[in-house]
């Protein structure tokens, strides 16, 4: 009886805050135009993404307190807790979650491309926790694509919420991406660069301001609730000199064919470890590979942003404790192979903790290995007499990140204004730019599209700054084909095509078998001399009269293809079958045209 009442009582609770929230819904679309309440929105996204970002770095750097307070055994730390990490973070995938969750940039865009902006709901929370098992338990992964997931996944479902339409739900998809870049890397401008370089979404002067407040908004509460200090600790010491410019330029194009090292080793690696069916022997594989690569190489070891400062404030040589390389102290030579090597196995130690199970992102295995190439570059040239002028290695070391993060993301803009802020280092602007458009113009030549739009791309379902493409690419064929034309058999008789005729509003009829299997098509103006002569109906049979189509659309082609078969075919209509040749309907290219006007309607008018 008293849970009855009490279920009651719910129910009548629930009700009233539907009508609440109905009603506030009638007020707004009264009382508040939209792209106000989207600035709103925006301005709300922000602050959400800000405090996400903190809770994640907290949580973080919290359990690697807890995990090094206790054990202080460098074998424990490094062969033992990142397996355990992985391994509890699948756990956590598999039966709490049970939904992919890696890969959170990539997830992103295929929301954008195929899913009209609709993320789901437990990405708003999962990644966070995920992310934060892998990490601190020693993944040698990053932070930032998790919390950029998160972030999207707050716009697109408080979009959702409020029940807007998918134009404006890209757009606060866009925001929360941008506000969580700005939150976890204290970078306003670089949310919004992000969004607009590897989101890949338009910006116009309906969708700057939402992006813009949402960054802005974010950034600045962090810096409020932590302190005004640059994320990397920078000082520049050394000016930049317009002598250094052939050097800065020759490292463009090292961090351009690096950035197609780890793009294309991480690509590979990654298809390597997911034909392990069995997930114990992969999570075995990959744990045995990170333990001994981390046991090897200390830094790769957690994200590696300790390394990073550690280049910066120009204490390498410390790097190698704990190494086997320790016993050389500070010789030049085991500086730089043992930063070699560390740089050219970060690949490895990443793909190995994702492929085992853990959750991370890209952005710190990045920001590393583009620090210690812009480092060796220096550190290497000053040691020949050769080269006249000094190289700062503080300074290389900023040059290098920016080169990788423009190289790996396709993104030279998101790596100069990231470097800057997080370094501070305003005054580097020219050589960040000369750096990061060398490495982004190097990578074109062999990559052109990033790591993160590559799988999509192949697929056919990434979405660009071109409309055409884009509205193409959120279209799919379940959407235009049409099933309302009768088909025939091929012995049916002329007679019975006739009839066939005589009640269908269409001119093209095809002909499939018992087994539904396509064998061709009846094109009534093939056969409008016959039809009308009685005599012939039972002499002819429909085989005799039917075509061969000059194309078929197969359900796995995209739309783009679908496209260019019918420029190809110059055809106003073509069957779609599948794989064993059944017969599944028609794609018209009027069809294509009406529904391409509804998506480009629905998503880009009004920008």
């Amino acid at each position: 009886m008293i849970r009855d009442t009490t279920m009651m009582k719910f129910c009548n609770l629930k009700s009233r805050l539907n009508t609440l929230f109905d009603n506030f819904l009638i007020w707004r679309e009264r009382h508040l135009g939209e792209r106000y309440f989207v600035l709103i929105l925006s301005f709300l996204i922000g602050i959400l993404t800000a405090l996400l970002a903190l809770l994640l770095k907290w949580m973080i750097h919290s359990l690697q307190h807890a995990l090094f307070s206790n054990f202080h055994s460098e074998l424990i730390l490094y062969f033992v807790l990142p397996p355990i990490g992985i391994f509890l973070t699948a756990m956590l995938v598999r039966y709490v979650v049970r939904d992919d969750i890696s890969h959170g940039v990539t997830r992103v865009l295929s929301a954008l491309s195929q899913r009209k902006s609709r993320i789901k709901p437990h990405n708003t929370w999962s990644s966070l926790l995920a992310s934060t098992i892998t990490i601190g338990f020693g993944g040698s992964v990053g932070a930032e694509s998790p919390i950029v997931l998160t972030g999207a996944a707050i716009g697109s479902n408080v979009g959702r919420i409020f029940h807007l339409e998918q134009r404006t739900l890209m757009l606060l998809v866009g925001c929360g991406a941008a506000g969580a870049i700005a939150g976890i890397f204290k970078a306003p401008i670089t949310g919004l660069v992000f969004v607009v370089e590897v989101l890949l979404l338009d910006l116009t002067m309906s969708s700057i301001l939402p992006l813009l407040v949402s960054s802005v908004t974010s950034a600045s509460l962090v810096y409020v609730l932590t302190d005004a200090h640059a994320t990397f600790s920078f000082s520049q010491s050394d000016p930049y000199t317009m002598d250094r410019t052939p050097y800065i330029i020759l490292l463009g194009v090292i961090c351009g064919l690096m950035s197609l090292y780890f793009s294309k080793t991480m690509f590979s690696l990654e298809g390597r470890m997911k034909r392990m069916r069995v997930y114990h022997y992969r999570w075995l594989a990959s744990v045995l590979l990170l333990s001994l690569l981390v046991l090897l190489f200390p830094p790769l070891y957690g994200e590696g942003y300790q390394t990073i400062e550690t280049l910066l404030g120009g204490q390498y040589s410390t790097l190698l404790e704990g190494s086997l390389f320790e016993s050389f102290g500070d010789s030049y030579w085991a500086v730089f192979v043992f930063l070699l090597l560390t740089v050219m196995t970060k690949v490895f130690a990443s793909v190995s903790t994702n492929s085992g199970g853990g959750c991370g992102g890209l952005f710190a295995p990045t920001l590393f290995v583009g620090a210690i190439t812009g480092f060796l570059f220096a550190y290497g040239a000053n040691y020949f007499p050769f080269i006249s002028e000094y190289l700062p290695n503080k300074n290389f070391t900023l040059f290098g990140m920016a080169g990788l993060m423009a190289g790996v993301m396709h993104a030279p803009l998101t790596g100069v204004f990231l470097i800057a802020e997080l370094t501070g280092g305003y005054n580097l602007f020219l050589p960040l730019m000369l750096v990061s458009l060398s490495s982004y113009a190097t990578i074109r030549i062999f990559m052109p599209h990033s790591i993160y739009s590559l799988r999509l791309a192949e697929q056919g379902k990434l979405l660009t700054h071109s409309k055409d493409t884009a509205v193409l690419t959120l279209m799919n064929l379940d959407s235009v084909i049409e099933n309302d034309f009768e088909p025939v058999s091929p012995d049916n008789t002329l007679g019975d095509l006739v009839k066939v005729i005589a009640s269908s509003h269409r001119n093209i009829y095809p002909v499939v078998d018992e087994e539904s299997k396509f064998q061709g098509v009846v094109m009534l103006d093939n056969i409008r001399n016959i039809m009308f002569r009685p005599d012939l109906y039972e002499r002819f049979k429909v085989r005799k009269v039917m075509v061969s189509p000059p194309e078929k659309i197969k359900p796995s082609m995209s739309m783009e293809n679908i496209m260019t078969t019918f420029d190809d075919t110059k055809a106003w209509n073509l069957p779609v079958v599948d794989d064993e040749g059944r017969y599944l309907g028609f794609v018209s290219k009027s069809k294509i045209f009406n529904t391409y006007r509804e998506v480009l309607t629905e998503t880009f008018v009004g920008d």
